[in-house]
């Protein structure tokens, strides 16, 4: 059987090798006899998964003691309302740096979690336009300025259906955050190397990068939440998941199973330096069809700005987009609609999307400009 060349942005590719892994265990977990979907979550055996796969995340990013990694549920949307309970409290406002849709969304609920515990509305940053791709880059590195006091600075590192992307270094870049740091890394946790010690918390849905959906991933420094709020529900308090190991109420066994089988396969393949470069050469190589097309292809985000996870271009019109997508299905690659906020094409070009699939993207690009005379 031949795979399709899987495009989508989240439930995303797999790399083939995990799902071999999985279909071999599916009868026989760990020797147990059952397979993984009918263990208990108290059984010694997965109590040693889940715990190699908060070390492999830990090895991979290099994190520091004073950290802790958790696996909760209800996705990064989840996280929009469950950061602000936990973190607001003592008249200080947060503060969100938009610089997407997904931004937008965390600042929204963020803002419904201050009036419900009556703390100050959060403040925020946006780069949003009002005509054209709304947002097309990230902020200056003035933006960051007076967030001294702050009760903590939320960024996403990746925009996924914006295509906007913080820079590896230099001006497109986070730059040093005089206050608790948060990040929403959905769509480019584990694509690089990242300083997580350097954060109060990291978040990211897992079905992008690191594993199937119905994981949360969540990396958290442990004196940061002990420090949090003791006021709202005992299983919304992130003391409560870090006592607990993760383990306080059933977790999304499968999920995190197939997480770890994803950590083993980056480790194996070179770690998070040999993501960073594979992401640059297929993120490359796709930019380069749109800038060597003559402007039938065009990228509306800022080059500085743009994302190795998520390619957004346009065509000159709908109909000719409508034919593009439809073209490429016929070949065989699936998920390049753009999200239905901003339409247009998107290529989701994930850790486990295959060079070759990129490459054969690219020519079909070639190929489908070549035939509308252009």
């Amino acid at each position: 059987m031949q795979r399709v060349k899987n495009f989508n942005a989240g439930p995303a590719a797999l790399p083939r090798v995990v799902l071999e892994r999985a279909h071999t265990e599916w009868f026989d977990f760990a020797g147990s006899g059952i397979s993984v979907l009918e263990t208990s979550h108290r059984h010694k055996a997965y109590e040693a998964l889940q715990e190699d796969a908060a070390a492999r995340i830990g090895a991979l990013y290099n994190l520091p003691a004073s950290h802790t990694v958790l696996f909760l549920q209800g996705g990064a949307s989840s996280m929009f309302a469950t950061l602000p309970l936990n973190a607001l409290g003592g008249g200080r406002a947060a503060r969100y740096i938009v610089t997407g849709t997904w931004g937008e969304k965390a600042a929204k609920e963020a803002a419904i979690v201050a009036k419900l515990l009556h703390e100050p509305a959060p403040i925020v940053a946006t780069t949003k336009q009002a005509t054209g791709w709304a947002y097309d880059r990230v902020p200056s590195h003035g933006a960051f300025e007076g967030v001294e006091g702050a009760a903590y600075v939320h960024v996403t590192t990746n925009e996924t259906v914006d295509g906007v992307q913080y820079a590896s270094n230099g001006a497109s870049s986070l730059p040093p955050v005089h206050a608790p740091l948060v990040a929403d890394m959905s769509s480019d946790f584990l694509s690089r190397p990242v300083p997580l010690g350097a954060y109060a918390c990291a978040y990211a849905g897992a079905q992008k990068n690191a594993g199937p959906s119905g994981v949360t991933l969540v990396v958290v420094e442990k004196a940061w939440a002990e420090a949090c709020r003791k006021d709202i529900p005992i299983i919304f308090q992130f003391r409560t998941a870090i006592e607990h190991r993760s383990l306080y109420n059933t977790p999304p066994t499968l999920g995190i199973y197939l997480v770890r089988e994803v950590l083993r396969w980056v480790a194996d393949a070179g770690g998070l330096p040999a993501m960073e470069q594979l992401a640059e050469r297929k993120a490359a190589r796709l930019y380069d069809a749109v800038a060597q097309s003559h402007g039938f292809y065009t990228c509306p985000v800022s080059e500085a700005a743009r994302s190795r996870m998520n390619v957004v271009f346009r065509l000159p019109n709908e109909e000719l987009e409508t034919a593009f997508l439809t073209g490429g299905e016929t070949l065989g690659m699936l998920g390049l609609k753009g999200h239905r906020v901003v339409g247009g094409i998107r290529a989701s070009l994930y850790n486990a999307v295959e060079e070759g699939w990129v490459q054969e993207l690219v020519e079909y690009m070639n190929d489908f400009r070549a035939k509308q005379g252009h």
